[in-house]
């Protein structure tokens, strides 16, 4: 009897062997194919030489598949989040950069992927009207947002670094991009007749942005609120600092009401 089980269980395993020792290897081809992490990378260069982005993409998720330890896996991060923003594919870029910054927290390499990661959000901002009808500050700015953290957190994060002196420079043009928009919202609750938010949004605009070209706008802005609302007094303080702080002052926009 135990003989005899003996034998069926040889008989079993030999009949499903393949599966269980690897009988399959001529189905199940490598993720490599034999090929060096330096080999892919070059093969995934030149798909992007071509135009082939997709493709190029794919070849770059080899190694990060196959050699997820080597230097070409750290590059290969990399150029995959560029060409995903080449590709307009802002939020998957923005991701992969994400993950590279939590994976290699000190890299040299790390503080461009916290500028690339700015400018990506920046890029996501904009749009191919603004020169012609639109106004970055009059859409949602949360990108401006965003991208205005991101440059920030790479100053804090990596103060000397080149990179940081470029994210400075952007900073200048994203702050008063939002001090713009702030503006709008206040210009858009004045003509509403919501006075007391339309003066809180330009407080916020002195608070948050007080070298933006848009503190005297504010400053009028409030004053002619505060008179809406009968605070003479307070009317008369905001427009005692304009007058001090831009003595040739005058308005270059209408309010609606």
């Amino acid at each position: 009897m135990i003989k005899s089980l003996f034998l069926f269980i040889t008989f079993s395993i030999l009949l499903c062997g393949c599966s269980l020792f690897g009988g399959d290897k001529e189905t199940r081809k490598p993720v490599a194919d034999g090929l060096t992490p330096k080999t892919l990378y070059e093969l995934a260069e030149d798909k992007f030489s071509s135009g082939s982005i997709e493709q190029g993409i794919e070849q770059l998720e080899v190694i990060l598949s196959a050699y997820p330890g080597s230097k070409y896996a750290i590059q290969a991060r990399l150029d995959i989040a560029y060409n995903l923003f080449k590709r307009k594919k802002y939020n998957r870029a923005i991701l992969e950069l994400n993950k590279f910054i939590e994976r290699y927290p000190t890299l040299p390499s790390t503080p461009y992927a916290y500028y690339l990661r700015g400018i990506i959000a920046e890029e996501k901002s904009s749009s191919i009207l603004d020169v012609i009808i639109t106004d970055s500050a009059q859409r949602d700015v949360q990108s401006v947002r965003d991208a205005y953290g991101f440059f920030v957190l790479l100053i804090d994060t990596f103060p000397n670094s080149k990179y940081s002196e470029e994210a400075s420079k952007k900073l200048l043009l994203l702050k008063n991009i939002l001090a713009r928009h702030e503006f709008y919202v206040a210009l858009y609750y004045t003509s509403n007749g919501s006075h007391i938010a339309a003066i809180n949004r330009t407080k916020y605009i002195i608070e948050n942005y007080p070298n933006s070209p848009f503190i005297a706008d504010g400053l009028h802005l409030m004053a002619h609120n505060y008179d809406k609302i009968n605070a003479k007094k307070l009317a008369q303080d905001a427009r005692t600092v304009l007058n001090a702080s831009y003595p040739n002052y005058s308005p270059n926009y209408k309010i609606d009401r």
